[in-house]
Parts: structure tokens; C-alpha cells; sequence
């Protein structure tokens, strides 16, 4: 017996650890990933917002799959075949009817609350944010403008550039983006947030980071042949660390604005 329990553990530890292997994450994403059924932590204000109501529609779907599981159980262990003699026939049940059309409404209209409550939480715009970024995508990368400093980043693919975008911690942070060619869109994972990127109009959003740390960023829309390279990084640091980089990128000619931040307007959105 001990050496079949034995055996036992040595398999379920070999599984675990294939299956961890397997999934491309380290142990602390693993875990982080499983908490939250999917999603990866939350790393900014609005991405809290977000993940709250995630967490709430999976708790109500699974409250809604358990009362489905326990009322087939039950039929399954109360109706079931006892005789030959046939059960007695029913045309409907009134209230069980009127109780399932009910229920339904009121689950689907409290997550329409919560889903509109946070929606207007996450796209509200303020009136002066902390720090301004322009975003242009562009065929095959992308380029950040920090509108209040008047400079900027731009990643080259064909040199293995990424553009890195560098914001402060615990600062409200409104972008402003656009296109000169196709349709992009800027989305960063640990943010829970990606907004499409479209040529001849401004889409506005705003985040405010709340954890120091380095994310990747990616496009989420397939814009052509290198679309596989259009990743960036975001830095989040602090407030003394992001008026040091911006002092140098003062100081660094090809920080300019040019032609393609010409395309992001500078006056308040």
C-alpha cells in the first residue's frame, strides 16, 4: 500500500510539473494566472475595475452551472424509473415556467450594471492628466510622444528596436493615438486593456499604473506581414526615475518630434 501511495504522489508531482512546463509561464505567473481564472494580475487602477467584474461574472456563471448540476442531480435521483407503470403526464408548470424566464433578466441585467458602471469608470477621461502620451502605430512598430515634454521614442524593427514607453508610478496617464497606414491596436496584457489604433482618428484612453515593473506590449490586430514584430516594452518607475529619462531624452537629437508626431495633436483632447 505505501509503495502504491508513493507511486501515486511521484505521478501527480510529474503531472503538475509538465503541466507547468508546458503552459510557458513560471511558477508566479502560474499562480497569479490560476487565482485569477485566466487573467494575469492587474497592474493598473482601471485594470482593478476590470478584474472585479471579470471575478464577479465567473463566480455568477458558476453559481448559475452548480443550481443546474444540483437540479439534474436531483431530477436524476427523484424521477428515476422505480416501475413499468408510466409517470404522471404534465402539460407545464406555471411557475417553474415564469421562474426560469425570470431569473435569467435579473442575472443578465446586474451584470449589464456592473459591466456599464465599470465601462464608464475605465473610459473616463480627465481634464488634465498627470502625464500626456501620443501613440502612433505604424507598419511595423511604434512610436511614443510624450506631448507634455515634446519628445519622443520610435522603434525600428529592421535594426531589432522595440520602442520602450517609460510612465510614472501612481500618475494618470491619457493617451491619444492614431495611424498612418492600417488599423493597429496598443494593448499591454497587464494592463487587461487594448484599444484599436485607427488611421485618420484620435482614440483617446487613460491608465494609471500602479505597480513598478517591466510589461510587454503588443498589437492585437493583425496588420500585415510583420504584425509578429510590432511588440514594445512599458517601464514603469518612479516619479524622480521618469524626470531623469525625459531630462535625457531632451538631450538625445533623435528624441525630437518629427514628421510622424506631427500626427498626434498637442493641445488638450
Amino acid at each position: 500500500m505505501r509503495t502504491s501511495s508513493s507511486k501515486a504522489v511521484r505521478l501527480t508531482l510529474a503531472a503538475c510539473a509538465t503541466a507547468l512546463l508546458t503552459s510557458g509561464c513560471t511558477g508566479r505567473e502560474a499562480y497569479e494566472n490560476a487565482f485569477g481564472l485566466g487573467w494575469p494580475k492587474p497592474k493598473s487602477e482601471q485594470a482593478e475595475t476590470m478584474y472585479e467584474v471579470w471575478l464577479g461574472s465567473v463566480a455568477a456563471a458558476a453559481a448559475v452551472g452548480l443550481a443546474m448540476y444540483v437540479l439534474i442531480a436531483w431530477t436524476v435521483i427523484r424521477d428515476r424509473k422505480k416501475s413499468e407503470e408510466l409517470p404522471r403526464q404534465v402539460r407545464y408548470n406555471l411557475p417553474i415556467e415564469v421562474l426560469y424566464t425570470v431569473v435569467p433578466f435579473v442575472i443578465i441585467a446586474v451584470l449589464f450594471f456592473y459591466t456599464a458602471v465599470a465601462e464608464n469608470k475605465v473610459n473616463k477621461l480627465s481634464k488634465n492628466p498627470d502625464v500626456r502620451i501620443g501613440v502612433v502605430g505604424f507598419q511595423w512598430n511604434w512610436q511614443f510622444i510624450h506631448l507634455n515634454d515634446k519628445v519622443q521614442v520610435t522603434g525600428s524593427p529592421e535594426e531589432g528596436h522595440m520602442a520602450t514607453l517609460m510612465l510614472p508610478v501612481n500618475k494618470r496617464v491619457q493617451f491619444i493615438e492614431t495611424s498612418p497606414d492600417v488599423i493597429h491596436s496598443f494593448w499591454v496584457p497587464d494592463f487587461l486593456f487594448k484599444r484599436d489604433v485607427i488611421p485618420g482618428r484620435y482614440n483617446a484612453f487613460e491608465i494609471k499604473p500602479t505597480q513598478i515593473g517591466t510589461y510587454t506590449g503588443r498589437c492585437a490586430e493583425l496588420c500585415g506581414e510583420k504584425h509578429d514584430r510590432m511588440n514594445f516594452t512599458v517601464k514603469v518607475v518612479s516619479q524622480g526615475d521618469y524626470d531623469a529619462y525625459i531630462a535625457r531624452l531632451k538631450q538625445d537629437p533623435n528624441a525630437a518630434p518629427n514628421a510622424m508626431s506631427a500626427a498626434i495633436p498637442t493641445g488638450d483632447n
